[in-house]
Order: C-alpha cells, then sequence, then structure tokens
C-alpha cells in the first residue's frame, strides 16, 4: 500500500512539474507567451479538413433533373398513349412507330441525364445519375416492356414501379 501510495504522490509530481514549463529566455521576469503557446496545450498533429460544399452545384444540377423528369417524362408518356392507342385501334403500323418514339425518348432521358449529372460536383450524385442513366437506356430497348402495355390500365400497373426503379438513384440527391 505505502508504494502504491508513493507511486502516485511522485506521478503528482512529475505532471505538476511538467505542466509548469520552464523557460529558456534566461529572464524570469519575461511574461510574454512562447510561439506555439504553453508546453501543456496539445496542438493537433493532422489538419482538420472539411468536406467540400456542393450544395449550390448540387441545386442547379438537380434543377436541370427535375426538368428533364418532368418534360421528357411527359413527352415519353405521350408516346406511350399514342402507342396504346394506336394497337386498340388496330393500326400496327403506327403503333410500332409510337413505341419506336417512346423507346428513343427514354434512350434521351438517359442521355440528358447522364450529361447534367457529369456536371455535378458531387461524386456520389454523379454516380447516381449515371445508373439512372443507365436504366432509362436499358428500358428502352426492353420490347417486354413495351409488349405489356397493351391498355392504360397495363400502363399504370406497368410502368409506375418502372418509373420509380429509373428515377430512385438520383431522386436520392435531388429531392
Amino acid at each position: 500500500m505505502r508504494r502504491a501510495l508513493l507511486a502516485v504522490t511522485l506521478g503528482g509530481l512529475l505532471l505538476s512539474g511538467a505542466a509548469c514549463g520552464s523557460d529558456t529566455s534566461g529572464d524570469p521576469s519575461d511574461d510574454t507567451p512562447q510561439a506555439g503557446g504553453p508546453s501543456w496545450v496539445a496542438t493537433p498533429s493532422t489538419p482538420v479538413t472539411t468536406e467540400p460544399d456542393y450544395s449550390a452545384n448540387t441545386e442547379t444540377v438537380c434543377g436541370e433533373v427535375q426538368k428533364i423528369f418532368s418534360e421528357d417524362l411527359e413527352d415519353f408518356g405521350t408516346h406511350i398513349g399514342k402507342m396504346i392507342a394506336y394497337r386498340e385501334a388496330k393500326d400496327s403500323d403506327a403503333a410500332k412507330k409510337a413505341e419506336q418514339a417512346a423507346s428513343k425518348e427514354l434512350k434521351d432521358i438517359g442521355a440528358k441525364l447522364k450529361k447534367e449529372t457529369d456536371a455535378a460536383q458531387d461524386p456520389d450524385l454523379r454516380d447516381a445519375g449515371a445508373e439512372s442513366a443507365a436504366k432509362f437506356v436499358k428500358s428502352s430497348g426492353d420490347d417486354k416492356l413495351f409488349d405489356d402495355i397493351t391498355t392504360t390500365d397495363k400502363l399504370d400497373q406497368t410502368i409506375q414501379d418502372r418509373i420509380t426503379e429509373w428515377m430512385t438513384p438520383v431522386v436520392g440527391y435531388c429531392a
């Protein structure tokens, strides 16, 4: 027990002595703080870094993404509506042309989305944009998607889940 008490006492003396520091200027009356602060103040060994602020750029990019989703998806819907009307009227040539126009619209949406999100400074937004763009482009060549849309009821069933799937990656950043 005596040894433990002695060790604690000596430790306390050593710590208090180290905290006082020593003045090497030779003038004990000099109270001017030394550069770098007192020796007992820890200075960080690595600089503190902050995350880059992408907010202004993200707002701009997301504004363009919203335009694509509102205007171009509306055009896609118009072509799909025509395709359904022509199919119901048994005009297969016109239905095929409308399907091709809808397919092209999906591909164009993907290309525009990729272009706009490539301008994003936030690498996560760029990646999400590329992912969404790829989904639009892939669906543009999906014949089954277009074959499943034969009526407006089928359109609602088929397209709602697809639109959510296409938009989800980038919408997480542009909500």
